[in-house]
């Protein structure tokens, strides 16, 4: 067993660091205050690879590994939360869905401009009415001839501001359920599509995050992605995935938080010495790194248990439930070891702690993962 990166993962985990530190970090307070992710920055991460890291240079990807793009994860998380979900749900659930169960034909359609850098992708499964129960979607694709006709709407649609399509949950079977559902493809510029303007959040602020509704929208035939009824089972298989991103961004924040922690602790001076010269300080320290490297080494299992082929679902949800719960406890410790300044907007401490929260919702919320975790554990 090996925990060590190898050569190749070290120099990508070195060049994601130095773009977090340059590009984004700079960046990251005014997208936070304007809600808005820059233009330029997301233009910059899309031409230098991130994003198509996991997918095959065939389709013009980088062609690396799962632990690759949670050193990605990670490490863009540690500048800004709202960069790392929109590479998150752009390479784990669009471009996810469509390589793994795409035809060739769409691959080439769908997948090869959303991993080269041209366009960006998003996921329609969330509803107002549907949220960890997705058994609950309303959203139909009637089909007609050769083509469907989508109408319904979807929450929670993240970067879907600026996306150029969507992989969309809808029922063809309605009487069904969940084995009516299927998958599509819908391109965003479609007619009859309506994007709402950004869902104001607590956390995650610069990321997109829209409704977006769906008026008789025509879709081919060929934009169906897997047989009709297959659809629950392509959602969940891309939720899976995204979990280990998700993972990766928590232990991001948690960093983060950290890594600001000690400047500051080393500065601030109370009762005439540093605040780091304090065994408390030490003792909390001490705590939340053990925990952030804990989960950690959880992500990384996931992902090499993935890149293996193996069963990684209860170890995704493991590493999710872990490391967002660490990240919020961390964040939380930050704000408090840091004082009144940490709760300030002057220090990135107080938007992390914002940030990390949503890590226990998102791509399943904490309860799901205990619902995966002790699924996989055969108690019946």
């Amino acid at each position: 067993m090996d925990f060590e990166l190898n050569k190749t993962q070290l120099l990508q985990r070195e060049l994601f660091r130095k773009f977090a530190e340059e590009e984004v970090k700079p960046l990251a307070k005014e997208m936070d205050e304007a809600e808005e992710l820059n233009p330029e920055l997301i233009e910059k991460m899309k031409k230098l690879g991130f994003f198509g890291i996991p997918f095959g240079r065939e389709y013009g990807g980088e062609g690396q590994d799962y632990i690759s793009y949670a050193l990605c994860m990670e490490e863009i998380s540690k500048a800004d939360a709202s960069s790392g979900v929109t590479i998150s749900v752009h390479t784990s659930l669009y471009c996810g869905g469509v390589n793994e169960f795409g035809t060739e034909e769409q691959k080439q359609a769908f997948l090869r401009p959303c991993v080269d850098g041209t366009s960006v992708g998003c996921f329609g499964l969330t509803e107002p009415g549907a949220g960890s129960d997705a058994a609950g979607v309303q959203t139909k694709a009637k089909k007609e001839g050769d083509h469907y006709v989508i109408n319904g709407s979807k929450i929670f649609t993240t970067n879907g501001g600026f996306a150029d399509y969507t992989l969309l949950f809808a029922l063809t079977n309605p009487e069904l359920g969940t084995k009516g559902m299927s998958a599509f493809v819908v391109p965003l510029h479609a007619e009859g599509v309506d994007i709402s303007a950004n869902i104001e959040r607590c956390g995650i602020r610069a990321a997109s995050n829209v409704v977006i509704a769906y008026e008789n929208v025509v879709v081919p035939e060929f934009n169906r992605i897997g047989k009709e009824g297959e659809g629950f089972k392509i959602a969940m298989t891309c939720l899976n995935g995204g979990r280990i991103g998700i993972a990766a961004q928590a232990v991001g924040i948690a960093q983060g938080a950290i890594d600001e922690t000690i400047k500051y602790v080393k500065e601030r001076k109370q009762f005439g010495k540093p605040i780091a010269a304090f065994q408390n300080t030490q003792f909390q320290l001490a705590e939340m790194q053990t925990k952030v490297d804990a989960a950690r080494l959880l992500v990384w299992r996931a992902a090499a248990t993935k890149n293996a082929h193996g069963n990684y679902i209860s170890q995704a949800a493991m590493a999710k439930m872990f490391a967002s719960d660490v990240a919020c406890q961390v964040t939380r410790e930050c704000v408090q070891l840091m004082g009144g300044y940490g709760y300030c907007r002057e220090y990135p401490v107080e938007r992390m702690y914002r940030d990390a929260k949503i890590t226990e919702i998102y791509e399943g919320t904490s309860e799901v993962m205990k619902i995966v975790v002790s699924g996989g554990m055969k108690l019946k």
